[in-house]
């Protein structure tokens, strides 16, 4: 069976070289007579991976050296609990965005050790847009500032005169960009901290990577679990316990496919262009609808609704026939939902568009 474009939300399409790669050296790595995932992860052999794991990560990012780059467990969602218990004490205030699915579940946790509060956003589970700068509400003497930059269920994304008022506010950044890390070039020093989840733009699922100024780290709570303390990391080289070795193999093909490519400017100028085809399309479809403010809607999830639910059921039949697959909508949005992350080709987004076109003109 041929390859299909898997437009999945996460865990999400990994780059065919690296899945090529990966299979080739999967019974025999480097000639060692092992794969990766049965050796010792303090081997030399690992300790070769991982290191250059970060090393390219480092490149490509231009983390730096005054920033740790931590591997760790449990995804992006366990630093929903570990960002407080590292960067505050009890009765400290946070500064928060509401912007979606995944702020809101990291207001939650966040709220259990500390006071939150909310600069802009609304009880609205799922929001078409980061509301005007106007209405921003920061507080004082917050302890740092959380943004989730691409809220991955609507498609809605932190664009960059948003992220400099943030900045301006001279207090610690942190931001998820679990789905739409490496997307585009960023200047990493503005940030106090990065985490992601590596099973969108990264890897496979089972891994988190964090980038955190190195003053950050050992301030954690005397109650901090020792494996949600950055420092446990930062002092063992992300190896206290076993990692999830095969996802740091896998992560670190990725980092290598990303430079083979260009680089990460290269990579965003096709991102750029796939989201543009495609939204330059729904939007004078006729047919179908995309509900986000333009002005801030995100290059990796783009959203769409077709002209009545009815339709949906017949849509994702007739996609997965011809290839085109996890398009459904998250449950709490509904609709359609295609993931164009790094590893989408743009051939990818021009057969979708070539199936929408097609079904606009049956189902019209």
């Amino acid at each position: 069976m041929s390859r299909t474009f898997n437009f999945s939300a996460g865990p999400a399409m990994l780059p065919e070289a690296v899945m090529q790669k990966a299979q080739a050296e999967f019974l025999n790595w480097h000639d060692t007579g092992m794969s990766v995932m049965e050796m010792s992860h303090r081997s030399k052999e690992y300790m070769s991976v991982a290191h250059q794991v970060e090393a390219d990560l480092r490149e490509i990012m231009q983390i730096p050296d005054n920033y740790k780059v931590l591997l760790t467990h449990g995804g992006a969602s366990l630093q929903f609990s570990a960002i407080p218990m590292n960067l505050t004490n009890e009765g400290d205030t946070v500064d928060y965005f509401k912007t979606g699915v995944w702020s809101t579940k990291a207001i939650k946790e966040a709220s259990r050790y500390c006071n939150v509060n909310i600069v802009a956003g609304s009880d609205e589970m799922n929001p078409t847009e980061i509301p005007p700068q106007s209405e921003w509400k920061f507080s004082a003497d917050a302890k740092y500032i959380h943004i989730c930059s691409n809220e991955t269920i609507t498609g809605v994304e932190f664009q960059e005169d948003q992220l400099e008022a943030v900045f301006a506010q001279g207090k610690p950044v942190i931001a998820d960009m679990s789905s739409n890390i490496m997307c585009r070039e960023i200047d990493v020093s503005k940030y106090a901290m990065i985490y992601a989840g590596a099973q969108k733009n990264i890897g496979p699922a089972g891994l988190a990577i964090l980038i955190v100024r190195e003053d950050l780290i050992g301030q954690a709570r005397k109650m901090t679990p020792t494996l949600m303390n950055w420092q446990t990391y930062a002092d063992n080289e992300s190896m206290f316990n076993t990692p999830a070795t095969f996802a740091w193999y896998l992560a670190g093909l990725v980092f290598q496919w990303i430079k083979s490519a260009g680089g990460v400017a290269a990579i965003a100028a096709v991102n750029q262009r796939k989201a543009q085809k495609l939204y330059d399309y729904i939007d004078q479809s006729g047919f179908y609808s995309n509900d986000i403010n333009k002005s801030q809607r995100s290059w990796m999830n783009v959203t769409f609704n077709l002209p009545t639910s009815g339709l949906d059921a017949v849509f994702l039949e007739e996609s997965k026939a011809a290839g085109l697959l996890s398009l459904k909508g998250h449950k709490a949005f509904g609709g359609m939902r295609a993931s164009i992350y790094n590893a989408m080709p743009e051939e990818g987004v021009d057969a979708l568009i070539d199936f929408m076109q097609q079904f606009a003109a049956k189902h019209g």
